[in-house]
């Protein structure tokens, strides 16, 4: 048995299921959303990567100052 034949048999009882109204994605709408699934999926990873490769310091709170001056950068008179 061919897929052709396979299909022409299948057709009939798809035919009778079938709601002109109703519109579905079908499988290539499935595998777009596959393939945007599996990109988002690569690129968070890549970005975790590159996040790990970050040395951030902190820099000191200004409260830790002395109290008579002010802070490097600071407006007089605050």
């Amino acid at each position: 048995m061919s897929a052709h034949q396979a299909l022409t048999q299948l057709v009939p009882i798809a035919a009778q299921e079938f709601d002109k109204n109703k519109v579905t994605p079908g499988v290539l709408g499935f595998i777009v959303f596959a393939v945007m699934a599996v990109a988002v999926w690569m690129l968070m990873k890549s970005m975790n990567r590159h996040m790990g490769k970050v040395d951030f310091e902190e820099a000191p709170e200004p409260e830790a100052a002395p109290k008579g001056k002010a802070p490097k950068g600071a407006a007089a008179g605050n």
